[in-house]
């Protein structure tokens, strides 16, 4: 094990746990707010990875296009979701949300495969990206650097909306207690539209990012929900500050422990036995991770601060 591995994993961590956010970050407001089970904003996540696969293979590679393509399209789609087919499910109890929204995960799956067809579809890192920064001595990949910081840039901008804007207190509001903003007179249905649709383009802008770096392909909405719904969980249920610090936690957890947990093993059991054992008890860190949290910690690590 070399300081520079150690790094690189942590730097690894970091950008998982950015793409993580973006996408745990809408979903617990709509947790929050709404008290709404949405199993289909992984597949949300998944549409916006294609339609920046789409925009930027038909405007000659250019992500810049990828973008304006991916993240208005997938905030645009979320919408007519939730005033289409969401907003009838809100009253009712949340199995009936889980067995709705686990539709849409078939329904969205079945719909790019007849689109774009089974087969894995690819986009390339851009131009000015495919190069390595200098941090702390070590060459890391400059795209994976930008993940990082557009998740950042993406976390301050939301602590000002949240913290510092009208939305954002009525945000906070209905967090906290939903019904007593909708007695205050507050429009809840267009403040529930809000908060989906802007959860539905992060999710964008998280496929967007993930794009170059993963097969685009049917079902990839699936294990990173499973992930962010962890992040939630760790972090605390309609608190933006716990979906950053969850999904940091979660990530470098994640990542690290897949790589250095079997390394570990080597040095107390046989080579063989540490190779099957290490990459199966390192994808249960994260789990036994938030069981932790939920035995000693119900609301998260970081719950919405009441009054």
């Amino acid at each position: 094990m070399t300081l520079g591995l150690l790094l690189t994993q942590l730097l690894n961590g970091i950008q998982l746990g950015v793409l993580l956010f973006l996408l745990a970050s809408g979903l617990t407001l709509v947790f929050g707010i709404m008290s709404f089970v949405n199993l289909a904003h992984g597949s949300l996540y998944m549409m916006g990875a294609y339609f920046a696969a789409a925009g930027f293979n038909a405007f000659g590679g250019s992500f810049l296009a990828a973008a304006l393509v991916a993240i208005p399209g997938t905030l645009l789609l979320g919408l007519v979701v939730e005033r289409l087919l969401l907003t009838t499910l809100y009253r009712r109890d949340h199995l009936d949300q889980v067995l709705a929204t686990f539709g849409l995960i078939l329904f969205f799956n079945e719909l790019v495969r007849a689109i774009w067809g089974p087969a894995s579809v690819y986009m390339n890192t851009p131009q000015s990206l495919r190069g390595t920064v200098d941090l702390f001595g070590i060459a890391y990949p400059s795209y994976r650097f930008a993940i990082i910081a557009v998740g950042l840039a993406v976390g301050l901008a939301l602590y000002v909306v949240i913290h510092r804007t009208r939305v954002g207190m009525l945000i906070r509001a209905g967090a906290s207690n939903a019904e007593m903003v909708s007695a205050l007179g507050v429009n809840i249905k267009g403040l529930n539209s809000v908060v989906f649709a802007l959860g539905a383009g992060l999710a964008g802008l998280a496929g967007l990012m993930a794009g170059p770096i993963v097969s685009v392909q049917s079902g990839m909405g699936e294990p990173i929900l499973i992930l962010t719904l962890v992040v939630i969980v760790t972090g605390g249920i309609g608190s933006i500050r716990g979906a950053f610090y969850g999904a940091l936690i979660v990530g470098i957890v994640d990542t690290v422990g897949r790589i250095f947990l079997p390394m570990l093993l080597r040095e107390f059991l046989e080579r063989s036995v540490a190779q099957a054992a290490g990459p199966a008890i390192a994808s249960m860190l994260i789990y036994l991770l938030m069981a932790a949290v939920l035995a000693f910690k119900p609301a998260g690590l970081f719950p919405v601060r009441h009054g």
